[in-house]
């Protein structure tokens, strides 16, 4: 009988207290550390992360030689306090390129990231939610109430949270521990939080960890109520302190998500009771202005979340929940008032702010439709200068910043080949408008003609290397770039294909439809006739050409990465199918280029 395969080896991580913008200092430990007891696999900054001298000195601490490059980052690098004199110039950049709320950080430059706000990743398997700025009376720096709102429904998410991160103390968590030997700081009132202690509490978190108080302190373990788990709080001093108390630490945690029940239960000798009292959710602090998002989604169900749990509503505005997705689990409950029409006017891509109070603040920088007159973004009309303003912050568009060029195979009229971020599998490919269009389905004969050359030669490609591809579109009025995705499959696979997808199909309650029953026209040519503006769709090519297709109803929440959970089960990779999971370092990413360019060169019809 064969040997069951050793478990993985669980991450390693670092976690480092207040930098004070001495990055050089801590990135020479961090280095020493991981060359005498590593690899370490990422190093979680907690507290100021900048200089509180800003420029006073000539220069925003060591900050600045990282993100103008003059200096390396040798591990991933994620932080949370985005506050300090110099961190608002810092950080502008960053701000303006970023889309959404980016749950997995910003990068400034390689392996430094930014966690603005609060949301929840995962980082080699861990889960990980954080709360990035502090305690203030809003502006740059400091954390708002939509973040904490945001937190606060997450924890009525299932799944147990591997790691918390907060720049500021909780407060009471000495509370029921021993205090005898710990040092002055720690039962010093200032650097505490209830706003913290309260999320915590809610949380539950395994691991919390926190800066700001210019001491290192480890809790004993503590019972959390109403959770099978224990939580650990780590608090850590600022890098280089005089006192020469540990500003670094090392844990090794197994993820949650792969522990036994066992061992999730596991309470060690030494725990003590929850320090904190149930949540009472009556600490408020100061309004602060609204982050600007280009996710209109996420700051939308921030408000909503805000709202509700604050009883502020008065019966009379819409319920972004239903309004975006046509349900609400609050039912009759809800503060908000549930309009079908509504519904049908967000699904055209009309503007929440517009549906909600008849006006939108934005104005022209709005990207959504300020009309009930049936206009959409998929036939968008604003003007061109507005259209390039939106394709400057495009994933997608090649003439903006944010495009991820080393990525890119190869260049033709109407459509360019390039490597997916994150890969399902070696080769997954995406097959891109060159123009800032919502949909292949949409583009041009010519174009269309372009797409047709670049499919015969990717079927070759991968046939040379035992393949086929499998093609698949997710089109929505809310689609801003189309990209069709291009995933090579074993061939020994492709006739298991049409039968996975179905039976994917079946589980969510509905049936694929052929694009071409009748074989009047090409699937594709009748797939085209078929799309609608102001629809949304899913279709998928399989090998052997054929189309299945299902139209989106506009109060159908369909699953946005359908297509690769689907693939991913059919390779038994379930474990790749969000490709947030699969992301990759950027010299990896080139690698995979260099491999795949020269044996498609012969086949590129842009050659």
């Amino acid at each position: 009988m064969a040997a069951t395969p050793p478990a993985p080896a669980p991450p390693r991580i670092l976690l480092a207290g207040d930098a004070h913008g001495r990055l050089h200092q801590l990135f020479k430990r961090v280095k020493s550390v991981n060359q005498s007891t590593g690899p370490f696999h990422a190093l979680l900054c907690v507290g100021q992360f900048f200089s509180p001298e800003g420029d006073a000195e000539g220069a925003p601490g060591d900050v600045a030689d990282y993100i103008e490059g003059r200096a390396s980052v040798p591990i991933p690098t994620y932080f949370t306090g985005d506050y300090g004199p110099s961190a608002p110039r810092l950080l502008s950049k960053a701000a303006a390129g970023a889309r959404g709320f980016a749950p997995g950080g910003i990068e400034l430059c390689p392996n430094l990231f930014w966690l603005r706000g609060s949301n929840r990743f995962t980082l080699h398997g861990l889960s990980v939610v954080y709360l990035s700025g502090r305690k203030g009376l809003g502006g740059p720096g400091c954390y708002s109430q939509d973040d904490v709102d945001a937190l606060r429904a997450l924890a009525e998410e299932p799944g147990i949270v591997d790691l918390l991160l907060t720049n500021e103390w909780p407060t009471g968590v000495v509370s029921g521990a021993d205090t005898s030997n710990v040092p002055n700081q720690v039962l010093d009132p200032n650097g505490y939080d209830p706003i913290v202690a309260e999320l915590v509490a809610e949380i539950k978190p395994r691991y919390h960890i926190a800066g700001t108080k210019g001491v290192f302190y480890s809790r004993e373990p503590y019972i959390n109520d109403s959770a099978a788990h224990v939580t650990r709080f780590i608090g850590l001093a600022n890098v280089g302190n005089k006192e020469k108390q540990k500003f670094i630490h090392a844990i090794s945690p197994t993820p949650a998500s792969v522990m036994s029940s066992a061992d999730i239960h596991a309470k060690p000798p030494n725990a003590t009771l929850s320090p904190y009292v149930g949540p009472s959710k009556s600490v408020p602090i100061e309004e602060a202005p609204k982050r600007p998002a280009e996710n209109i989604d996420s700051q939308y169900w921030r408000y909503d979340v805000k709202r509700q749990r604050h009883g502020e509503a008065d019966g009379g505005g819409l319920c972004f929940k239903f309004t975006s997705s046509g349900s609400c689990q609050r039912g009759s409950k809800c503060n908000y008032r549930h309009d079908e029409e509504a519904v049908e006017h967000y699904q055209r891509n009309v503007c929440f702010d517009f549906l909600n109070k008849g006006k939108c603040e934005k104005g022209p920088e709005c990207k959504f439709v300020h009309s009930l007159s049936g206009e959409t973004a998929l036939t968008d009309a604003r003007p061109r200068s507005e259209r390039r303003r939106v394709e400057s912050s495009c994933w997608f568009c090649l003439s903006s910043p944010d495009v991820e060029s080393h990525l890119v195979i190869s260049i033709g009229e109407g459509y360019y080949c390039t490597l997916a971020k994150g890969p399902l599998v070696p080769n997954h490919v995406l097959m891109i408008p060159v123009e800032h269009c919502p949909s292949t389905l949409m583009m041009p004969p010519e174009a269309e003609a372009e797409l047709g050359r670049y499919k015969i030669a990717l079927g070759k490609y991968f046939e040379k290397q035992g393949k086929t591809a499998v093609y698949f579109e997710c089109v929505s009025p809310r689609s801003h770039h189309a990209n069709l995705q291009v995933v090579p499959v074993p061939l020994p696979k492709a006739d298991a294909v049409n039968k996975i997808f179905h039976l994917a199909a079946k589980k969510l309650g509905f049936e694929f439809s052929m694009a071409n029953p009748d074989g009047a026209k090409t699937a594709r040519e009748s797939l085209m006739s078929q799309c609608e503006s102001k629809s949304g769709l899913f279709y998928v090519e399989l090998p052997e050409g054929r189309i299945l297709l299902h139209m989106v109803d506009s109060n159908e929440k369909f699953p946005v990465q359908f297509g690769r959970e689907v693939l991913a089960g059919l390779l038994s990779m379930a474990d790749r199918a969000d490709w947030r999971n699969c992301k990759i370092s950027k010299e990896e990413e080139i690698e995979m280029v260099d491999d795949f360019k020269p044996g498609f060169r012969e086949f590129d019809p842009a050659e």
